[in-house]
């Protein structure tokens, strides 16, 4: 035996294996590449490595670590085996997951390749047949043109054509032959311009390949869209194959309002703005996008670029906001919408109070009622009843107009003990405008002095005829105080609404009135707002007068949050962009540009009414302005009132105080805590900043305590009142009143030397001042008004000359007396005069 009989082959028995693997170059050309592909090694135990005494056993015993039994070193083993299995598994898996890539990657891009060349197969024939076309139309123009041309010679040519037939005959021959090379000059020539059309085409072709940097390498580093490439590959190739490249003109139907920018202009007729701008300056108007034309200007270019105007006005952007008339199978119930109504203290909020079995009157600032509050109460028998309770205090009129607007029944109170007042006969007549039934509630009838017969007489002096009086209108007698008589009144208000029949659709947009509206620190502006017809959801998309906003949250009238509210339900609504004005109707819509346009349209016509009013148009009113402005004395005012309603209240307070020499400006009023810009708008106007039930904040009050602009907290309206009509009561000049203190009658006159004319008097009546002023009466008639110059007693000059008395008057500057004149003595004295 040989040493190499005994040595073994070095090399990995099954440690690999070979494989066939396709690579793809370009220009479709591919090649199969034999790899091998190398495997793990996996170290298997053999089966009898656990058992006593073996070796592999002994070393791995000997390897061991102390403390692992056999059985945890056995286990150890297995796990390790079982990992090594899922290992040698997962990359079986892999391996053939990535064949299976790789094969559909080959297929994919070889049936790309052959739609490309199937492509361009189809544009060479298409380009071939559209160039021979092109040749066999030019060869057939240009036979016919020699046609022509061989008919125009004149017929005189045939003399000197037979005199020269031997010439012609020579050069026959040399003409002959040129039909029969025609062809293979045509067939060169068609080979040279197929080769170079080719080339041209394969050029082209080749140019009009998009590739990822170009793509995303345009003008200015701006990355095109995929459109855009598709659109730039489509005209390459129809201008390879020779189509026409015009597409077909989109005629769109344009709506024109009464002004637009020239942007908007150009995107409702799907225009570039370039081009819109380039015809705005052949017509002679240098106009940016952001510039605004005339619609007859927009007219003219909307007709020039051949689409169809539509004129609307700019109030036809609320024609979204429809009116729909409701199927009487959609209406279901909904509850009633009770206002309650009544003179201040008559006990409106207290009887409210007692229904609802809460306490809201210790909560209102002096125990009255500030605000529209808005309720829900469920009776003893199922019933849902909304309740709205009004203020009473004759500064909340419209407050009161507001409630008796949005409801179905109004409760009048009344209190037994005072009858009927100015803000009870207001109630009344709200509720008669309003066109809404009334009952009249009784209060206080638990008191001592409560006379409801009274009560009965005096309402018909009104046109109140109650049921007591055989009339229609219903009259409970009720207490606040100890609940007597309330069931009898939701008894009543039940059978009012059963009347009424009530209803309304709760499965259509939702719309509804703002009683109430504030801005609130932390939440933003916050609406409530009572739905009359429709769900409002949260997320909804709504107008309300000059804002817009997003349902963000609704809360309910305890306080809790709702997904949604229907007919009858006062919530508040959070998620406005700025405060509405109370009384505002909001309306769902469906988009949010809707609702911002409705929005920007009412602000803007809002304004030019302020405008309007607040201007003088004409030079008579400027006159008239220029002259009440020097009459009138001013006391201007900052207010700011915590909800919309107050704030309306105080400036309607404000307009009534004053009369022809003083009146009350209210520059600015608005919502919310005292800010920085109302005291810097306070600071130009010299004017307070008055706060109701607001306070500043800490910016704001250093800046007053800078700028010193007095800020003036109110929560009760009667003493906001009362302070402001003393504050207009300083600008009234003070009364002059005139005191009359004494007659004199003239005697004698004498003249004095460097005196003038003294006159020698008698004091009639009363008493002769030096200090008072004299008026010099002749037949009953003011000759003179003025002062004394002198006033003696014999010689010596006096303050005073009591009546009976003789003394001696001289006038200054004024020397006409006569005997028998009578002069009249008088004080002036100053009175501070008051606004009532």
């Amino acid at each position: 035996m040989s040493d190499n009989d005994g040595k073994k082959t070095l090399g990995l028995r099954g440690g690999s294996h070979s494989g066939n693997v396709k690579q793809s170059f370009s220009h479709g050309r591919t090649k199969n590449v034999v790899v091998e592909t190398k495997r793990k090694r996996v170290v298997v135990p053999k089966p009898n490595a656990g058992k006593p005494g073996s070796g592999p056993q002994t070393q791995a015993s000997a390897k061991r670590p102390a403390g692992i039994s056999d059985a945890e070193m056995e286990r150890r083993l297995k796990a390790l085996q079982a990992a090594k299995l899922r290992e040698v598994e997962e990359a079986a898996q892999r391996e053939a997951d990535e064949k299976a890539r790789a094969e559909e990657r080959d297929r994919l891009r070889a049936e790309k390749e052959q739609k490309e060349r199937e492509q361009r197969e189809a544009e060479e024939r298409a380009k071939a047949k559209a160039e021979e076309e092109a040749r066999q139309k030019r060869e057939a123009e240009e036979a016919a043109k020699r046609a022509a041309e061989a008919k125009a010679k004149p017929a005189a040519a045939a003399a000197p054509a037979a005199a020269a037939a031997p010439q012609d005959r020579a050069a026959t021959p040399a003409r002959g032959p040129a039909p029969q090379q025609t062809p293979r000059k045509s067939e060169r020539e068609r080979e040279e311009r197929g080769r170079s059309a080719k080339a041209r085409d394969d050029g082209s072709r080749r140019a009009g390949k998009l590739t990822l940097n170009q793509a995303l390498s345009g003008e200015g580093g701006r990355q095109k869209s995929m459109a855009a490439m598709k659109r730039k590959q489509e005209r390459a190739r129809q201008k390879a194959m020779g189509q026409p490249q015009s597409r077909e003109k989109v005629v769109r139907d344009v709506q024109l309002p009464e002004a637009i920018t020239v942007g908007e202009l150009a995107n409702r007729m799907a225009e570039r703005v370039a081009d819109v701008v380039k015809s705005l300056m052949q017509n002679g108007i240098m106009a940016t996008q952001n510039q605004t034309i005339d619609a007859d200007t927009a007219e003219l270019i909307i007709e020039e670029f051949g689409h169809r105007v539509t004129r609307v006005s700019d109030a036809d952007v609320e024609d979204v906001i429809q009116d729909i008339e409701d199927k009487p199978e959609d209406l279901q119930s909904r509850p009633p919408v009770i206002t309650i109504m009544g003179h201040v203290d008559h006990g409106k909020t207290s009887l409210l109070d007692a229904i609802r079995n809460t306490s809201v009157t210790s909560g209102e600032a002096g125990g009255i009622t500030q605000h529209i509050g808005a309720y829900q109460v469920t009776t003893k028998d199922g019933a849902v009843l909304t309740f709205l309770d009004t203020p009473g205090h004759a500064a909340f009129t419209s407050m009161r107009s507001r409630g008796a607007q949005v409801t179905d029944i109004v409760v009048l109170v009344v209190a037994a003990d005072d009858s009927v007042m100015p803000q009870t006969v207001e109630a009344i007549n709200h509720a008669k405008a309003a066109g809404v039934p009334m009952i009249v509630a009784i209060n206080k009838i638990d008191k001592p002095a409560a006379n409801p017969t009274k009560v009965r007489t005096e309402l018909l002096n009104h046109e109140v005829v109650v049921e007591a009086m055989s009339g229609e209108v219903q009259d409970v007698e009720v207490s606040a105080h100890t609940g007597q008589g309330l069931d009898d009144l939701l008894e009543a208000i039940a059978l009012q609404a059963e009347i009424l029949e009530l209803k309304a659709n709760p499965d259509r947009a939702a719309q509804g009135a703002v009683i109430e509206a504030q801005l609130d620190v932390g939440r933003g502006p916050v609406a409530t707002v009572l739905i009359q017809t429709g769900t409002l959801h949260q997320g909804d998309i709504f107008v309300v007068g000059e804002q817009y906003g997003k349902v963000r949250a609704l809360i309910n009238d305890k306080g809790d949050r709702v997904k949604e509210a229907g007919p009858s339900v006062p919530v508040e609504v959070l998620g406005l962009n700025g405060t509405p004005e109370a009384g505002d109707v909001l309306n769902v819509t469906e988009t949010e540009a809707q609702a911002r346009e409705i929005a920007e349209y009412r602000a803007g016509v809002a304004k030019e009414k302020r405008a309007a009013a607040g201007a003088a148009t004409t030079l008579e009113q400027l006159m008239q302005k220029a002259k009440d402005d020097e009459s009138v004395s001013e006391l201007p005012i900052v207010v700011k009132a915590d909800v919309q309603g107050s704030a309306e209240a105080i400036v309607q307070a404000m307009e009534k105080i004053g009369n022809d020499e003083v009146r009350v400006r209210v520059i600015h009023y608005g919502v919310g805590a005292i800010t920085e810009t109302d005291i810097g708008l306070a600071e130009a106007s010299g004017c307070p900043v008055i706060g109701f039930n607001v306070r500043a904040n800490a910016p704001a009050r250093n800046a007053a305590n800078q700028k010193g602009v007095e800020i003036r907290y109110y929560s009760v309206i009667y003493d906001l009142v009362d302070d402001v009509k003393k504050a207009a009561s300083g600008l009234l000049s003070n009364e002059i009143r005139e005191k009359f203190i004494g007659y004199a009658q003239i005697k004698e006159v004498f003249k004095v030397s460097g005196v003038g004319k003294v006159a020698g008097c008698l004091v009639t009546e009363g008493v002769a001042r030096r200090s008072a002023g004299v008026r010099l009466l002749r037949d009953n008639v003011v000759i003179h008004e003025g002062t004394l110059k002198t006033l003696k007693r014999f010689k010596d000059e006096v303050a005073e000359v009591q009546s009976g008395q003789e003394c001696g008057m001289a006038f200054e500057n004024y020397d006409d007396i006569r005997p028998a004149d009578v002069i009249e003595i008088f004080e002036r004295e100053e009175v501070e005069r008051t606004l009532d």
